[in-house]
């Protein structure tokens, strides 16, 4: 029996709950799975698995034997990637999360450098709207808005991305002069669909002041791409990341509406899970993209 391949086997069966999951992401068959778990399991002379239709999970001696070899498994990939990578290229597969709206129009193109520089590294970049959990869905990095929580997760904070209102120049010569939050009530207001944000309200800051203003939102999308080009269009006045419109206030396509007063920042981090030893890869792309996100128009180190 290759004990490294039968640790290896079960540590991902482990993390995905699933043998085809685990064989999937170790390039081999379910049934060489199935086979490196027997022979673990008749090597330690215990059972390590439930197995059921629908969920394989850890019994009691396999929770331990998780807990114990997982760190050594991580060291070790560790070594033999740092030595490989000595005098080398860097190298490897590299899996990143990250929401959608920094993900297409920013995350990409930082990507796409990274990868110019760094030709032997494959990256995954999936871009979707929520949370992953980074182990059990094979995740080495993940980009998210709002302070992680989890004793497992190193964050690195990135900053406060800043959150402005804006309207097309079309739309505020319809609307007419909107110099005060109150003004907001009669506009039509295309606004993001999520959990933390109001369907009747803008909260603003400004003049030592706190106001809820009631709006009338004409469209909710969980979609950025879809929120800025509807108020590129002239639909209606939104409050967006402004590092997503930072170019079309440059050039005029939309303008920033209210600029005395604030709406609510996101703290953004880079996360990575704590029970894997960094990777020359991740670590590269650690280092070469934290500076670039912080660079991004929109990203500050205050709220």
């Amino acid at each position: 029996m290759d004990l490294a391949l039968a640790l290896r086997a079960f540590q991902r069966t482990v993390d995905r709950g699933s043998m085809t999951a685990a064989a999937r992401d170790l390039a081999v068959s379910q049934p060489a799975i199935s086979k490196h778990l027997r022979n673990l399991e008749a090597h330690v002379g215990a059972r390590l698995l439930e197995r059921s239709a629908r969920l394989v999970r850890p019994t009691p001696q396999g929770l331990r034997l998780y807990a114990a070899s997982q760190p050594a498994i991580a060291a070790i990939d560790a070594a033999l990637e740092d030595l490989r990578a000595e005098g080398a290229q860097v190298e490897g597969r590299l899996r990143l999360h990250a929401p959608s709206c920094i993900g297409v129009r920013h995350l990409h193109p930082i990507v796409a450098d990274f990868q110019a520089q760094h030709p032997r590294v494959s990256i995954d970049l999936v871009l979707e709207e929520r949370v992953v959990d980074l182990v059990h869905e094979d995740y080495d990095l993940a980009l998210r808005y709002g302070r992680p929580e989890g004793q497992d997760l190193i964050i690195r904070r990135l900053g406060w991305s800043h959150r402005i209102l804006v309207a097309a120049p079309a739309y505020l010569a319809r609307a007419g002069g909107i110099v005060r939050p109150e003004h907001l009530t009669a506009c039509d207001v295309v606004t993001i669909a999520a959990a933390a944000v109001s369907r009747t309200l803008l909260t603003l800051q400004g003049d030592g002041e706190t106001v809820d203003v009631p709006v009338r939102p004409i469209l909710r999308t969980n979609n950025a791409e879809v929120l800025v080009h509807a108020l590129r269009e002239g639909r209606g006045i939104g409050p967006v990341q402004r590092l997503l419109v930072a170019e079309d206030l440059a050039a005029g396509r939309l303008v920033h509406v209210l600029p005395d007063y604030t709406l609510r920042s996101t703290e953004a981090f880079l996360v990575y899970p704590s029970t894997r030893h960094m990777r020359p890869a991740v670590r590269a792309f650690t280092d070469f993209a934290v500076p670039r996100i912080r660079a991004l128009a929109g990203i500050g180190p205050t709220p």
